[in-house]
């Protein structure tokens, strides 16, 4: 005889099987999504940083353009070649010119200094108190025409950026030009702007010129900032962007680079990898940890689960089974020694309660259940018929033979539907048409009433208890369109899913408040009492045990002030209704 598994070595292996495949996936993933991973952050930081340097370039291109303007001011202009007339009011002028390089020095967002130096009277015009009307200027240095680094006597040490245009621009030293217009920034510009982007990225940013110079942030690393400028500072070759790795104190970092295309610096920022895979490290620990800790809780939770639960549930499904054939003798013989010992022996019980009472107790809930919704019909009666026959006794008087033939027409439809009571269940078409004589009825009685239908064709033959819309409209007219002098309309719409059937019938008339509104919905799921209609209170009802929970009538307030009734019934039970499959045969 073959050896056959139990379900405690079935569950066994397929766990291990399970796992085997999961274990085997995730090292293959975790390796690849490492290296996607460092890529990605990797990239991420390359493109910081060449964001960030764009930022410094644009500041750097915007001071680059002031010498520019400067020269191209009119005002500039005619101080620098009237200021030898003896007409001249130079004072006057200079005053003007250092408001103007004050201001336009102020516009920048970095702190810098513009100044207009003319060789030719030994003229030192600046936006600097300190630097403006002084005679003493290197007129005989060579004029900077790019972004040049140098640190100032009296600057405390603080580096700074110049750049300086000449006129005529073949000049090639101070004392060889008409003019001289120069724009200098200081490196704490840089500095504050490399401590925001370090705040923000946590990284060490700096600036390093490819030789000795060097700016760093205010909290940098000196040792290692230093280190990762002598390995860039050999690097000759070293292209305008990229990134590199190499170790510095038995640790790898990774180094990302941007050349300014404004100052010819590169600014370098880095940060250590075992930062950026540290994440992906600790999950990969904790995951090996947990396969190995659900493995051993997996063996010991199917052997319990096998002794303990398995066996007994075995045991009662089993009779479940027969009863659910039955079989309502089928007992269940098992002593489990745990908490099932109770539920086998309320089981035993039950089923022989069952066997005793089950038939004398269905029997008895269909005839109830069939007795309320006779009693729920029964109480629906119409409540226009006096007014509708003394309508029809006026226009007779008045001999308007028309009225008289309309009322009676649609009066007579609809006691003739309202009167059969063979039929407990109709097609949502012929309710409509009940509906549309009723409103043809109150339409003689009430000229300004207005009505419209629309209804989805494939919904009218759906199956609905009788008189389920009448009793809405009633109301809609008694309490909404008579109770307002603007009420005149009346609206039945029908919406359909794949689950539900909605019909909607709303009034424009006077509708209900917040606290009436609900006090209406309360009644609504109360035992019927004279303060709601009974009319109301059966259609829901009726819906209600006719298609179970779910189904039944609500209100909201209307879009057009009134109030709006909404009628929900599963289309999944319209096939339980009574004599519905009697409709065909009639």
């Amino acid at each position: 005889m073959p050896y056959k598994l139990n379900i405690f070595s079935k569950i066994l292996i397929l766990l291990i099987l399970l796992l085997i495949p999961i274990v085997l996936l995730y090292s293959y993933t975790n390796r690849i999504t490492n290296h996607v991973v460092q890529d990605q952050i990797q990239s991420s930081n390359l493109n910081q940083l060449s964001f960030f340097m764009h930022q410094l370039d644009a500041d750097v291109e915007r001071l680059a353009m002031s010498p520019v303007i400067l020269g191209s001011d009119p005002y500039m202009r005619e101080y620098i070649n009237r200021s030898d007339s003896p007409d001249y009011d130079v004072l006057k002028e200079q005053s003007r010119m250092i408001q103007k390089l004050s201001l336009q020095s102020v516009s920048s967002g970095w702190v810098n200094e513009l100044t207009v130096a003319i060789p030719n009277g030994r003229q030192v015009l600046s936006s600097s108190i300190f630097v403006n009307g002084t005679d003493v200027w290197p007129w005989h240095r060579a004029i900077q025409r790019t972004w040049t680094y140098e640190v100032r006597e009296g600057d405390k040490g603080i580096g700074s950026f110049i750049r300086e245009i000449s006129e005529p621009i073949r000049a090639q030293t101070v004392d060889q030009a008409n003019v001289l217009y120069q724009v200098r920034f200081s490196v704490q510009n840089m500095v504050n702007l490399m401590d925001v982007y370090k705040q923000d990225k946590r990284s060490d940013p700096f600036l390093v010129d490819g030789k000795n110079a060097l700016i760093v942030n205010s909290s940098s690393n000196q040792q290692i900032t230093n280190a990762i400028r002598e390995q860039l500072i050999l690097d000759e070759d070293l292209p305008n962007s990229g990134q590199i790795q190499f170790e510095i104190d038995r640790q790898q970092y990774l180094i990302s680079y941007v050349k300014s295309t404004q100052l010819g610096w590169y600014l370098v920022d880095y940060v250590p990898v075992e930062k950026i895979l540290s994440p992906i490290t600790m999950t990969r620990k904790l995951f090996y940890i947990t396969i190995g800790l659900l493995l051993v809780m997996s063996v010991l939770a199917s052997f319990l689960l096998y002794r303990n639960v398995q066996i007994p549930i075995g045991k009662m499904m089993q009779s479940v089974q027969k009863v659910k054939r039955g079989d309502l003798s089928a007992r269940i013989h098992y002593k489990a020694k745990n908490e099932f010992d109770f539920l086998i022996q309320r089981f035993n019980e039950m089923a022989e309660q069952i066997q005793v009472l089950v038939e004398d107790v269905y029997a008895e809930k269909i005839r109830s259940r069939e007795a309320t919704l006779k009693q729920l019909q029964s109480q629906i009666h119409p409540h226009f018929l006096y007014n509708s026959l003394f309508f029809i006794i006026n226009s007779a008087e008045m001999e308007d033979k028309e009225s008289v033939v309309a009322m009676a027409q649609n009066l007579a439809e609809f006691y003739r539907y309202t009167t059969r009571v063979e039929k407990q269940a109709v097609k949502l078409a012929d309710e409509l048409d009940l509906v549309g004589h009723y409103l043809n009825i109150q339409h003689l009685r009430i000229h300004r009433l207005k009505y419209d239908i629309s209804v989805p064709a494939n919904m009218l033959e759906e199956w609905v208890p009788r008189l389920i819309l009448q009793p809405l409209v009633e109301n809609a007219i008694l309490h909404g369109i008579e109770r307002s002098v603007e009420g005149d309309l009346i609206t039945i719409t029908g919406e359909q899913d794949e689950s539900w059937n909605r019909v909607i019938v709303e009034d424009n008339g006077a509708g209900l408040n917040e606290a009436g509104l609900t006090r209406l919905l309360e009644q609504l799921h109360s035992p019927m009492s004279d303060d709601i209609g009974c009319g109301t209170w059966n259609v829901h009802h009726r819906l209600y045990y006719q298609f179970g929970e779910g189904s039944g009538l609500t209100f909201y307030p209307g879009e057009k002030g009134g109030l709006k009734a909404m009628l929900t019934w599963k289309r999944s039970a319209q096939m339980n209704l009574p004599e519905a499959d009697g409709e065909n045969r009639q």
